[in-house]
């Protein structure tokens, strides 16, 4: 068996790169739930990004996963934050820091308006990390940003998702699925709810 060798893009900077690098992070707000921290994406966490791309709730995230297409997909997300002032969060837990999964307030292409998103390994499933990080997610663009909805736009046959949108207050918006002609679901998130 071949071992895996990571490419140049994807990793870490050294010297003064790394060091203006983890300034950078370090200006990014950091959240903290009883479980969980939200913190600044790094170059590392994209192991974790491709990872769940690779796993079958990819599917959902990705058109034509590939570990390139995933690259891109996750680049962008951490460029909304100097781009728009919001982005994607790594979610660790606060007992070990392994890296869980992702969430995020985004504006991609194809989007209408800003969206609440998350994305979690297979093995932090049922355990409430993703509503957890997803809550504080929203709460943290409504209360800092002053943000006053934000969507979730899902794929129909991702029941897990949809559940977690329910569980977390959002209802169905006919509106917003006819302005996607039908192509996914949207699951609004009310600051006043």
């Amino acid at each position: 068996m071949t071992p895996h060798v990571t490419p140049h893009h994807e990793r870490a900077p050294k010297g003064t790169a790394a060091a203006q690098a983890a300034a950078l992070q370090a200006h990014l707000p950091q959240i903290e739930t009883a479980r969980l921290i939200l913190r600044a994406p790094r170059i590392e966490d994209f192991q974790t990004y491709a990872q769940i791309i690779d796993e079958p709730g990819g599917r959902y995230l990705i058109d034509a996963p590939s570990r390139e297409e995933a690259w891109y997909d996750f680049t962008q997300m951490v460029a909304g934050w100097v781009l728009r002032g919001h982005g994607i969060w790594t979610v660790v837990g606060k007992t070990d820091g392994a890296a869980l999964g992702f969430v995020l307030l985004g504006f991609e292409p194809g989007d209408h308006e800003e969206e609440l998103g998350y994305m979690f390994l297979e093995r932090a499933a049922g355990q409430g990390f993703a509503s957890e990080a997803a809550r504080a997610a929203r709460d943290y663009g409504f209360d800092a940003l002053g943000m006053q909805t934000l969507v979730s736009t899902i794929d129909s046959p991702n029941t897990r998702s949809r559940k977690l949108a329910e569980r977390l207050g959002a209802t169905r918006d006919a509106a917003a699925e006819a302005a996607h002609d039908h192509k996914i679901l949207v699951y609004r998130h009310s600051a006043e709810a």
